[in-house]
């Protein structure tokens, strides 16, 4: 036997799920402990034999056992996030703008509430990415596209398109608003999600559009309106109605991070009741998702947090209404025309999409779809 750099295996994996030494695999398939061990670390190539007597002993097919790691295909792609240097990272794919990008499945981005599934494998090759892709099935990763947002109700209406076009997947990249706008401005998404309000024009998201996007054409399209407001405990024993009575009661809150229109919400609101940032306990206490503020709330962590009324439904918290937003997705005019894109938009006018996104509550539709702007 010799070492072949393009063999692996998982001999090891099923041995050990069998309960097997490589004694007890060896004594099996007549060979030395020390040739399992050998093919195991991938030191030595085993014959056609020995590779058939492996499979016997283990009952399964030659080729759940060995594989050619040049089977599977190579593409180059650029990272939407760093990795550590050095080290294969587990990665989902799309096509972007003419490119592939990598999204790194690493911490929060490797779940949903279910691990998810990668696409493929990063090697760093000096300043290049290369991704060995796990399967050879391009379509899906073609047929792929990619929103980046915060609001939670982007996995409804992608899990909802999901049943009716089969051959489309919808990549959701969790991204405060601002992180979102250049996400797309970076050529890493699609769509992106966002809901900031600026206070001097009285207009939703198009002020920021225009200032991340920087001359680039885009177009807004509504998926509805939610209420922001305080996420409080179950039957409000703090009597919270204001952010005034935040500081009056000594209440203590969590905040997101710049860019994040729930935090824009706030500062906003501090600011028309002339309240100092630093007068508010836990400003600086900062979480990174709607479900992050819910929880703190609902854990009993904090007493209050800015989020929306349909998160607040889903954790059985109380509410306090202080803005209704307008939460619009923003596309590029360059991938109005592909097909997957033009799949996932054609959804929105759809009952079955209309229907997850009303038993929500706090959430009006009713001009879901329309194109309220463009830049």
């Amino acid at each position: 036997m010799k070492q072949d750099n393009d063999l692996r295996n998982n001999l090891k994996s099923i041995r050990t799920r069998l309960g097997m030494s490589q004694q007890d695999l060896a004594n099996l398939a007549g060979v030395t402990r020390q040739t399992i061990s050998g093919v195991e670390s991938g030191q030595y190539a085993p014959s056609v034999a020995i590779t058939l007597r492996l499979a016997k002993a283990l009952g399964c097919q030659v080729e759940d056992l060995f594989w050619l790691e040049r089977d599977l295909p190579e593409i180059e792609a650029v990272l939407a996030k760093p990795v550590p240097a050095g080290q294969q990272t587990r990665v989902s794919l799309a096509r972007v703008g003419g490119q592939w990008v990598a999204y790194p499945l690493i911490g929060k981005d490797a779940f949903r509430q279910d691990m998810i599934p990668a696409d493929g494998e990063t090697r760093i090759d000096k300043d290049k990415v290369r991704v060995r892709l796990l399967d050879d099935n391009l379509d899906t990763l073609h047929n792929t596209v990619v929103i980046a947002g915060c609001a939670p109700v982007i996995s409804l209406w992608a899990r909802a398109t999901e049943r009716w076009h089969p051959q489309l997947r919808v990549q959701f990249n969790f991204a405060n608003s601002m992180s979102a706008l250049q996400s797309l401005c970076r050529g890493e998404a699609h769509i992106a999600g966002t809901h900031l309000y600026d206070s001097k024009t009285g207009e939703y998201n198009t002020p920021f559009v225009r200032d991340v996007l920087a001359g680039r054409e885009a177009v807004l399209i509504t998926l509805g309106v939610w209420e922001e407001g305080l996420l409080v405990k179950s039957g409000n024993p703090m009597g919270i109605k204001t952010v005034s009575d935040l500081v009056e009661r000594g209440a203590t809150i969590v905040n997101r991070e710049i860019g994040a229109g729930s935090r824009l919400l706030l500062e906003q609101t501090l600011q028309n009741e002339q309240i100092p940032f630093h007068a508010v306990q836990g400003f600086d206490h900062i979480v990174t998702s709607h479900q992050d503020v819910a929880q703190a709330v609902a854990l009993g962590v904090v007493d209050a947090g800015i989020s929306t009324a349909s998160v607040a439904t889903a954790f059985g918290l109380g509410f306090i209404p202080l803005h209704q937003s307008r939460y619009d997705l923003v596309i590029l005019k360059e991938y109005l025309e592909e097909a997957p894109v033009q799949q996932l938009l054609s959804t929105l006018g759809h009952p079955m999409v209309h229907s997850q996104l009303e038993i929500l509550g706090g959430y009006d539709i009713s001009k879901i779809g329309e194109v309220v702007a463009t830049v």
